[in-house]
């Protein structure tokens, strides 16, 4: 149940890759939450515009806490990276603003901008988010091909090795706790560490996808996701839907386990099914789990290079739920998510000496 990240299939494998490494500085490594909607205005909840540097998204939940918000009234759209410098959208209840001047922190956290809005933020209230990564000793011209490429054919839609924990360990606690049944009492643990399992999975299939030469291409009973308007449905006629999968128009989408969600059927569903043998497990081990199914890639948008002295700056825009390391590993063709050694992840986890 460890993942290896670095053993899933390249969908550019015949491009040579190009790059040393990433985040030799913090500013190298830029993200910028696109929200799903901003704030109107009124209403009883805080909206807060918060730039980060070295710090998780739950470090600054924990702040806010430390500092007397309630930290069921504290809403964040998504989890931003640690090594980097990042702006998102918190929410807090609206009589906490007081607690402002003391969140902030020198070099490390300012409010940019604070708006009200009538509910508070949720996970998932995001559209995606926009990346400026510097690639140290990347080549523009190799760079380039592989861009072009993936614009062509989308994003392999792999989740991340910052999925996983650190040295890729939350899974096989996952497993634990879905063979126990049982264990670590905290609801959003459980969710968190069960839901890696579910990620791992999906990896799996895409990655048994990519080789089979089913990227681009249907098989029958298969869920196909809509890129322009985000609508489902299922795959009766390969042959008739392939031309506007080859297009990016429409996608295979892979399961996250579960229950009531969009189940694939006949040969798609088979597939599904040698996936789970493959780890041992079953479509019931998930039965607890809500179920949904993520599109095995996505349309790369707003995609651009700048070449710089010593590497290349890449930006572009990725919805939410997508990893820049899946991207960046194409580029890279080596995996550029290793996380620093000494440091804790978002479950707190601390991260071992890298040999």
């Amino acid at each position: 149940m460890r993942p290896d990240f670095d053993a899933l299939p390249y969908l550019t494998a015949d491009l040579p890759g190009t790059g040393e490494r990433i985040r030799a500085e913090l500013e190298h490594f830029q993200v910028e939450e696109v929200p799903a909607y901003l704030p109107t205005g009124s209403g009883e909840h805080l909206y807060l515009w918060v730039e980060k540097r070295g710090l998780t998204t739950r470090d600054l939940v924990d702040r806010l806490v430390a500092l007397g918000v309630p930290e069921v009234g504290i809403g964040v759209a998504g989890l931003k990276d640690k090594y980097a410098v990042t702006r998102q959208w918190l929410s807090i209840p609206g009589r906490y603003e007081h607690v402002l001047k003391a969140f902030e922190e020198p070099g490390k956290i300012r409010v940019l901008k604070t708006d009200r809005h009538t509910n508070k933020l949720k996970t998932g209230h995001l559209r995606g988010n926009r990346f400026r990564i510097f690639v140290v000793g990347a080549e523009p011209e190799k760079a380039k091909a592989v861009l072009d490429r993936l614009r062509e054919k989308g994003v392999p839609n792999y989740y991340g090795p910052q999925r996983f924990g650190l040295q890729g360990k939350n899974p096989e606690k996952g497993l634990e706790l879905i063979q126990k049944k049982k264990g670590l009492g905290r609801p959003w643990l459980k969710r968190f560490l069960i839901g890696s399992v579910q990620s791992l999975l999906f990896n799996a299939y895409l990655a048994e996808r990519l080789r089979q030469g089913l990227y681009d291409r249907f098989l029958k009973g298969d869920v196909a996701k809509k890129h322009a308007t985000g609508g489902e449905f299922r795959v009766e006629d390969p042959a008739r839907e392939n031309p506007r999968a080859q297009a990016l128009e429409i996608s295979p989408t892979g399961p996250l386990f579960g229950k009531k969600y969009f189940e694939a059927e006949g040969e798609s569903r088979a597939f599904e099914d040698a996936i789970l043998e493959r780890f041992g497990l079953s479509r019931a081990d998930f039965s607890a789990r809500r179920g949904t199914r993520r599109p095995i890639r996505v349309p790369l948008e707003e995609a651009q290079l700048e070449p710089a002295e010593g590497g290349v700056w890449l930006s572009f825009f990725l919805p939410k739920g997508s990893y820049a390391t899946s991207l960046l590993r194409e580029i890279m063709k080596q995996n550029p998510g290793l996380q620093e050694p000494g440091t804790r992840d978002a479950l707190g986890f601390k991260s071992e000496a890298l040999p």
